[in-house]
Parts: structure tokens; C-alpha cells; sequence
């Protein structure tokens, strides 16, 4: 049995995000996630800093996502968004990576909290020798 290996996608916030611009950002990115449980990483590095049009994005990108059963990823945050995240709560809806690359590569790892697979071995138990 094959499990096919589904993709992610990378997607770039623009620069400077007005009204209108975000409206367009959000329906490219409802535009690829036609795949059932879409796998995203939004690269935030061409952000000068993360404003609450931005977050308001970030939050529709990740609804838009769970409605499909899917995940968004950040990377690439600029200097100070920890913060503006961690303020406004909105930092722990997301895992926030410091590269794209990094972020890409969390989808295809395995969470460290998983039971492990039952088809592993079961580790070789020692019992202590009777001494007679």
C-alpha cells in the first residue's frame, strides 16, 4: 500500500496589504486549496512588520483552511511580530517557523507527541537471571 504524499504550498504576503489587496490575497489562496486538507506556508518575509490587516489575513487564510480540514504555517515573521502575535492571541493558532524551508519540511515530520506506529517492533525486554 502506497500513501500518496501530498503537496504544500508556498505562498508569499505581499509587501504593503490594503483592503482591496487582502480581498484578492484571500480568494488566491481559496484557489488553491481545492485539495481536501490543504498544507500551506505563508512566507512572511517582504512584511516591513505585522499589522492587524495582516493578522486579519492570516486568520482568514487559516479559516479558510479549516473549513477544508487543511493547516497554514507562518515563516519568516519580521522582527517584532512575536510579540504583536503573543498580544493579540493570535499566536497560538499558528506554528511559526524562522524559514519557509523549515516550515515545509514540519509537514512531512511527525509530531513528537505520536504514539509510535504499531507495526514497529516491540522493544527486546530483559529479564534479571534467577540466581540460585
Amino acid at each position: 500500500m502506497t500513501i500518496p504524499e501530498r503537496t504544500v504550498t508556498v505562498k508569499q504576503i505581499p509587501q504593503s496589504m490594503s483592503e482591496s489587496q487582502g480581498r484578492i490575497f484571500l480568494r488566491e489562496i481559496e484557489s488553491s486549496m481545492e485539495a481536501h486538507r490543504p498544507r500551506m506556508v505563508l512566507d512572511c518575509s517582504n512584511l516591513p512588520q505585522l499589522d492587524m490587516p495582516v493578522i486579519h489575513l492570516l486568520l482568514g487564510c487559516l479559516e479558510e483552511a479549516m473549513k477544508r480540514n487543511g493547516d497554514i504555517k507562518l515563516a519568516a515573521l519580521p522582527p517584532g511580530a512575536g510579540a504583536v502575535l503573543k498580544q493579540t492571541g493570535v499566536g497560538r493558532l499558528f506554528d511559526i517557523y524562522e524559514t519557509t524551508a523549515e516550515a515545509v519540511d514540519s509537514f512531512y515530520r511527525l509530531p513528537t507527541n505520536m504514539a509510535p506506529p504499531i507495526f514497529a517492533p516491540a522493544p527486546a525486554r530483559h529479564e534479571p537471571e534467577n540466581a540460585a
